[in-house]
């Protein structure tokens, strides 16, 4: 799906720079330039067809759905499609920005966004293959249940409050729309009405958030490949209790997506990393990524963006701790 962007960065940086794979300087620039363009792309695309969607459908049906008599089903649903959505951390939001432009309940649209960077189907046919359908399953159990239970106390908190303001007028507008549109009395938009409302809802957010975007991917490029080999299995490969914990502080400066990071989980296992601390580094380095906590800033104030770091660094702690005992019963 995504492979136009591998390929215009392979043609850009290899042929164009006559830059090398095996470079660092050529594997940073070829990840900074394939990242920029997908989100760019996403970003642009997905803000305009829901908007145009907003404006062209009744969308209350929906929202009562999610929201209403069935917000549990509306959580499980979220974090399943964001298990099925191939997006990494930061291509998860253009998609979180279109649910809250839409209006859904931010607990909701936090389940997917949790789910997206840690469970896709790539991921889960290399894991089948590499720990067997045991782990596979409990990997997706756990991680649909940590965009479930995260969304869940999200709305919980009301966490709504702590979004930017921008963000938090784009909801308020989503659900405004909503309501209007159960009074049939109101006209109904021409194409061209439909188009204006979602070209200028486009080009307000990206306007907001298009440099952010640049600065995250730029910094998970600087940092991508520099780590030296053998350094994680040399220092946390003893099993300690603390090796998870630090496992995940480790994982947050770097970024890659989740089909990417199975390839580093197969050999930081086959190197003798437990099975637990492989896997809390690894949905440290996909869903807690600091790139992605420089997008989220644009949407989030500090104070949920804190809440948020600390449940995931809590969830994949206790993951990592988890697996590592059922790995020791086996």
């Amino acid at each position: 799906m995504f492979e136009i962007f591998t390929d215009l960065a392979s043609w850009l940086v290899y042929d164009l720079l006559g830059l090398t794979a095996d470079t660092k300087l050529g594997d940073a620039l070829h990840f900074f330039v394939e990242d920029v363009t997908k989100i760019f792309v996403l970003l642009l695309g997905m803000i305009y067809l829901i908007a145009l969607l907003r404006a062209s459908l009744n969308v209350e049906k929906v929202r009562d759905f999610l929201a209403g008599k069935n917000k549990g089903l509306g959580y499980f649903l979220a974090s399943g499609f964001g298990a099925i959505t191939p997006f990494c951390s930061c291509s998860s939001i253009p998609v979180f920005l279109g649910f809250t432009s839409a209006g859904i309940p931010v607990g909701i649209t936090m389940a997917f966004l949790l789910t997206s960077p840690l469970i896709n189907e790539v991921a889960v046919l290399l894991l089948l293959s590499l720990l067997g359908w045991k782990f596979t399953l409990l990997y997706i159990l756990v991680g649909i249940s940590v965009g479930i239970l995260g969304g869940l106390f999200l709305d919980t908190i009301r966490a709504e409050r702590w979004l930017q303001s921008f963000a938090a007028k784009a909801l308020e507008k989503g659900q405004a729309q909503q309501v209007q549109s159960l009074d049939e009395s109101v006209p109904s938009m021409s194409y061209k009405e439909r188009h204006q409302f979602a070209k200028s809802e486009t080009l307000e957010i990206f306007s907001r958030v298009w440099k952010w975007v640049i600065i995250g991917v730029g910094l998970g490029a600087a940092l991508h490949g520099f780590v030296p080999d053998g350094w994680i299995e040399q220092h946390l490969g003893a099993g300690q209790w603390w090796s998870v914990p630090a496992a995940v502080l480790v994982g947050i400066p770097l970024y890659s997506n989740a089909t990417g990071v199975i390839p580093v989980m197969e050999s930081l296992i086959v190197n003798g990393l437990p099975i637990g601390t492989a896997l809390a580094f690894c949905m440290s380095t996909v869903a807690a990524s600091f790139p992605e906590f420089v997008l989220l800033k644009q949407v989030m104030q500090w104070r949920l963006l804190a809440i948020l770091f600390a449940m995931l660094l809590l969830s994949f702690t206790l993951v990592g701790w988890i697996f590592n005992s059922v790995s020791f019963l086996m």
